[in-house]
């Protein structure tokens, strides 16, 4: 498992009972995590905290009226929102790959164009910019695609080259091969679940396979990368590498591995997964 541990702005406190505590900066929230199955009946100290709901979804507890601050990763800035479902707008343990395709993007010293699938709010669309790349971020909702401007404008990248999308994934790669356009990587963060822009059922299970399918098309003679992230629950890693070893035909090396973060006790929480095809330096 590789572990995220270079922030500065971020910080695994503590884990009891199904939650998690965290230091946002200068911020403290709580919030639930499936993975924390043990109780020692800790009580946390919170600016914010999730309360879950026994009918599904939640609430927040928000003790300081916190509603939109800044964190940084090394030179990314990220806006932080407490969102209804828990999430902040930024998953801390995907800083891993952050620096990957930082450092390889930079090695290249070439210029690299970057699709960036289910792109969210942008975490990976801000580390390609800030390496030199140009990228096109696609996502259904356009209130994400609203949120990662804001964050490539906090991190002073908006003269950079990219574009925004708000379009279903699948429908709009289709496009792009008809339109003969091609890129050096790929990266994509998709949902177990979701809707495309116009009510697209997206399936993980069902989907991911027809749209690597899809995405070796868009591949350039020289590609430098394809990377999968999934959160999907009893998905393991070594089935991102076997779908990349089925639709990836380029000469390369696959490889795969969980991502995860450290509390100030030591223990290691689960965070994801990630399948990546690299082309050999």
């Amino acid at each position: 498992m590789k572990i995220a541990n270079k922030w500065k702005d971020f910080e695994l406190l503590d884990l009891d009972n199904g939650y998690k505590q965290e230091r946002w900066k200068d911020y403290i929230l709580v919030r639930p995590d499936p993975q924390v199955i043990w109780n020692d009946n800790k009580q946390f100290e919170y600016d914010a905290y999730y309360h879950r709901s026994s009918t599904g979804g939640g609430y927040w507890e928000n003790k300081n009226n916190l509603s939109n601050w800044e964190i940084s990763y090394k030179e990314l800035i990220f806006n932080v929102k407490l969102m209804s479902f828990k999430h902040t707008g930024v998953f801390p343990e995907q800083s891993i790959n952050w620096d990957y395709m930082i450092d390889k993007i930079k090695k290249e010293k070439r210029e690299i164009k970057v699709l960036n699938l289910f792109a969210y709010t942008g975490g990976a669309t801000l580390a390609c910019l800030y390496a030199g790349a140009s990228v096109v971020h696609v996502d259904s909702s356009k209130g994400m695609v609203e949120w990662a401007k804001e964050n490539v404008k906090s991190s002073k990248l908006d003269d950079k080259p990219v574009r925004f999308i708000v379009d279903d994934v699948i429908k709009f790669t289709e496009r792009e091969i008809r339109r003969g356009n091609k890129y050096d990587a790929i990266i994509m963060d998709p949902p177990s679940y979701g809707r495309g822009s116009n009510g697209e059922i997206w399936d993980i299970e069902k989907d991911l396979y027809t749209l690597l399918n899809i995405c070796k098309n868009l591949l350039s003679d020289d590609p430098l990368f394809v990377i999968i992230n999934s959160y999907t629950t009893g998905l393991s890693p070594k089935v991102l590498e076997n779908i990349l070893t089925k639709t990836i035909n380029n000469k390369g090396t696959i490889s795969s591995d969980e991502i995860g973060l450290e509390s100030k006790d030591g223990l290691i929480l689960p965070c994801g997964i990630y399948g990546r095809w690299e082309k050999d330096e």
